[in-house]
């Protein structure tokens, strides 16, 4: 029996060479112009937005609608004018006056385990977020996107990084996949890409089925997949 989840968007800007950031991991500039504007449209027609621990301590993201005109839509709608921002972090090790926390309006929900202490836990929701726990030494993604679901949201995004990426894709939790590739080589071995972790064999690949593909004037193009389940 397949449990109730949100459909799953995970949105990503990568490198032609298949880099979501440099060697230095702090969130170097991938996105045009033209891609923050596709983009923002996603965070606006989103319920919420998720990002992994890495992403969610290293570049601490403010993850808002950044149009005025968006923002206003929304609530038109009756919907708040932010979706609300997920961070999964197994050590909730960020500070209460961080931009995930204290920029807004916005929902702050962290799931995270016990590695997490009692007055971490406290901190941060003092600051103004809800904090669960959803597994023991590492969030359950299966557990913690039921618990969404649970919580009224019924689309999502997935914003990086890439060890979170790969783990929905390994489960099977995600729907589609955008992606804009820049035209730009950042090199390096150890340089994040966009399904980290440990990797999948062929006969374990996860496969796509292109939906469409956009040009834009800056030389990146947009490729938006549908992630076939596995019948396996």
């Amino acid at each position: 029996m397949t449990l109730p989840r949100p459909f799953v968007l995970i949105n990503a800007a990568m490198t032609a060479d298949g880099k979501l950031d440099t060697v230095a991991r702090r969130g170097a500039q991938i996105s045009s112009e033209d891609d923050w504007q596709r983009v923002d449209a996603l965070r606006a027609a989103s319920d919420a937005i998720i990002i992994g621990g890495r992403t969610l301590l290293d570049e601490d993201p403010r993850l808002l609608v950044k149009s005025a005109e968006r923002r206003n839509a929304r609530a038109a709608r009756g919907l708040p004018k932010n979706p609300a921002k997920v961070g999964i972090v197994s050590l909730a090790d960020l500070r209460p006056e961080s931009r995930f926390l204290s920029a807004g309006p916005a929902r702050r929900i962290l799931y995270t385990t016990p590695r997490t202490s009692i007055t971490q836990t406290r901190r941060l929701e003092e600051a103004g977020a809800e904090v669960y726990f959803m597994g023991s030494e590492r969030v359950d993604l299966t557990a913690a996107l039921r618990h969404l679901h649970e919580l009224g949201f019924r689309r999502v995004m997935v914003e990086g990084g890439g060890t979170l990426i790969a783990e929905l894709l390994r489960l099977g939790l995600a729907d589609e996949l955008h992606l804009y590739i820049a035209p730009l080589i950042f090199g390096g071995a150890d340089a994040p890409t966009l399904a980290d972790a440990g990797g999948m064999s062929r006969d374990e690949a996860v496969r796509l089925k292109r939906l469409g593909l956009d040009l834009f004037d800056d030389g990146g193009i947009v490729v938006r997949y549908e992630i076939i389940k596995s019948t396996k």
